[in-house]
Formats: structure tokens, sequence, C-alpha cells
């Protein structure tokens, strides 16, 4: 928080340049951050100051309220392509998500307020899913400084470990995993160990040729697991699931269990809910 903030309150404060990246970039990966574009020559932003005032009180927390001199901000300014002011501009996971110009009824700031903050007022899930829309390279940069502000977050560890493994930076990945503290690891944090192992334990063989071997016998069942190995380790867990599901369906006895076993496993190891429901889906009527 600005420790120079002519607020009253630690819900508004003024912003600078200077401390601009911490009062409002940072901060908003903890809360909401609204800030308040203004200059001291604005008659608007004079009817509107006092709104924002009133409404971060009223909303008890669920946003902060930052208020910058535009005049004294001219690289901010440049930043945010302040062309018109008052401008709001809504900050949320360390990013803008939203804005409105303008001194808008009191009615219109309250239903662009509830339109972020009943969806969005958990930061690190915001943050999670502007990553999820970003490109590989720029996904990996957010979640790093996300977890520079809260550490061995397992939420963001887990999403950047899932990021690094798809790219082989297994090394690193288990080092991620292996920082977040015992109480915050789940059954997540210990699939993606279990996937760290098969993706450096490659299996041998061709897939070519054991898909040759496959349609020439349709019951070579150490075929279809060595295929289905190959297509785990490739991260292509619906091709795997399919061949062990094969087996399930064409035998009755050892094989059967064998293939039950290892899918059951590997259901726990699938990063992808919906193919881990149709596995467990077709698993279970071939076993009625």
């Amino acid at each position: 928080m600005n420790p120079n903030s002519a607020a009253s309150d630690a819900l508004s404060y003024d912003v600078t340049e200077a401390d601009f990246r911490q009062t409002v970039l940072e901060r908003s990966l903890e809360v909401p951050v609204l800030l308040d574009c203004w200059a001291p020559w604005c008659a608007p932003c004079r009817n509107l100051k006092p709104m924002l005032e009133k409404l971060v009180q009223e909303y008890g927390g669920r946003f902060e309220l930052a208020k910058i001199n535009t005049d004294e901000a001219p690289q901010i300014s440049a930043a945010l392509q302040i062309r018109s002011i008052p401008l709001v501009v809504l900050f949320i996971g360390g990013r803008p998500v939203d804005q409105f110009m303008g001194a808008i009824p009191e009615s219109q700031i309250r239903a662009f307020l509830d339109k972020h903050l009943g969806e969005q007022a958990d930061p690190i899930a915001a943050l999670r899913e502007d990553a999820k829309l970003a490109d590989p390279q720029t996904a990996e940069a957010m979640l790093r400084e996300g977890l520079m502000h809260v550490p061995g977050d397992m939420a963001l560890s887990g999403d950047l470990a899932e990021r690094l493994i798809a790219r082989d930076a297994l090394d690193e990945a288990e080092k991620l995993l292996n920082s977040v503290e015992m109480e915050q690891q789940d059954d997540r944090h210990a699939a993606l160990l279990k996937r760290i192992g098969i993706a450096r334990n490659k299996p041998a063989g061709s897939a070519a040729e054991l898909e040759a071997r496959i349609a020439a016998d349709r019951k070579d069942f150490d075929a279809r697991f060595a295929l289905a190995a190959i297509r785990v380790y490739e991260g292509d867990y619906r091709a795997a699931f399919d061949q062990l599901l094969e087996v399930v369906m064409r035998d009755k006895a050892e094989w059967r269990e064998k293939a039950r076993l290892q899918l059951v496993e590997w259901f726990d190891v699938c990063p992808d809910a919906e193919t881990v429901s149709y596995g467990r889906r077709y698993l279970g009527m071939y076993l009625n």
C-alpha cells in the first residue's frame, strides 16, 4: 500500500508513477484495483471522485480505489493510451480487464463493478484464466510472476508445471512441485509427479510397428499395452485408454485385470477430466 497516501483509509489511496507497479499491478494480484485517472482541471473528474470513494466503502474490501493525477504521470498515461479523462480502469491479476470513460451515473458504475467482482473476485483464479488464453511463453511469464507474489501456491504451481512438462522441462517442473509446502500438496500434485515419471521413461518400440501387429492380431495384448504406453508418453491419453479398453473388452482373465489396473492408475494422471470420464464410463460398461 502507498505509505504516502492522503486517503483516510486503506481502501482508497493516491498513486504516482514511482509506486504504480506496487500499488496497482502487484496489489491487483491480491485484490481488484480500480484506477481513477484524473486531473485537477477536469470538472467531470471532480464529480466522479466522490462516487467512487463512496462505492469503495460500500463494497467493503471487494476492490480498492487507486487515484492517479495524469498530469503528473505521463508514462502511465501513455501506457494506458489515455485520450480523455476521467478514465477508470479495473485491474485484476496484474492486468487491466475493463474500463469506462466519463462521469457515468452511479448505477452504471455499480453494474460495471458487479460484472467483474461477482465472478472474478479471486485474483489467482483471474490470473489462471488469463494465462489459459495467452500464448505459451506469455502464459508461463504470467504464472511465474504470480508465484513471485504467492510462492508455493498449488494452483499456480500446477498450471506452470503442466506447461513445463509439455515442453519437456522435466527437472524444472519437478523442482517447482517439490517447492510446494506439504500442506498444500494435493491429488493434482501427486498426479503431476507421476506424469513426470512417465515422461522420463520413454517406452521402447515403434508405434507404427505396434499398430501393424495389432492390425494383424486384434488380441496381441502385448502390442496394445506397449502402444498405450507410447500414447501416454506422447500425452494422448484418449488413444492410450482406447487400447486398454480393447483389452478389457476382448479378454476375460489376467489381461483384463492388468488393463483395468493400468487404466485406474492412468486415470489419476490424466490432466483432462473429460477424457478420464470417457475412460471410466467405458471401463464400467465393459466390466459389466
